[in-house]
């Protein structure tokens, strides 16, 4: 039994030597590689030579070799991308809307409940920018926002015959930045903190 398990597991080993690196995934060890040279983890000459290893690189065991001996990145190093956001409104009259997901955030989400009701789950999602708006709307309606917990969150709604909670917020130096703004007019709008 053992014996089979090594068997696996250096075939699976091999297969990861083989998966092809992407332009994304090039951008993301260079990126990576120039923090740990700021912060003096590795010299400038060092920094040069392993940029044109990442540059050459054909497999994801090629970039593995690029970073040797830097800590692996913390999940927010990799939350700001540089795509196009998947959507910038919801909207929900007398209905439900859900935005959930891997996904990217814009800089600024929009969402409209009208007696109805929304969710805007930001777990597994990308942010197009270091700080994401999101705006919440409800209007005898009800909208969760879900945040995860390694970012900071402020919140800065307003609840007019109607509750706008804070329960998300927590603060996070260095980490990406959700604003969550908006109205609950007889309605309301919750926020949750869950990790991702």
């Amino acid at each position: 039994m053992r014996s089979v398990t090594l068997i696996e597991q250096t075939g699976l080993t091999r297969m990861a030597e083989q998966v092809r690196a992407s332009d994304e995934d090039r951008e993301r060890v260079a990126e990576r590689l120039q923090a740990a040279a700021a912060v003096g983890r590795i010299e400038l000459a060092e920094l040069d030579q392993r940029l044109t290893e990442v540059y050459e690189a054909r497999t994801q065991a090629e970039l593995e070799r690029a970073a040797r001996g830097l800590p692996a990145p913390a999940r927010t190093d990799t939350l700001v991308v540089r795509e196009e956001p998947s959507s910038r409104f919801a909207m929900s009259v007398f209905g439900w809307f859900s935005r959930r997901g891997r996904w990217v955030a814009p800089r600024e989400f929009t969402s409209f409940s009208m007696f109805g009701g929304g969710e805007i789950d930001l777990r597994d999602a990308r942010f197009a920018a270091d700080e994401i708006r999101v705006r919440a709307f409800a209007l005898w309606g009800y909208t969760e926002v879900i945040v995860p917990d390694d970012v900071e969150v402020e919140v800065k709604g307003i609840g007019l015959f109607g509750g706008f909670d804070r329960g998300a917020v927590h603060r996070r130096k260095g980490a990406p930045r959700i604003v969550i703004s908006g109205l609950a007019l007889f309605g309301g709008v919750g926020t949750k903190t869950k990790a991702p």
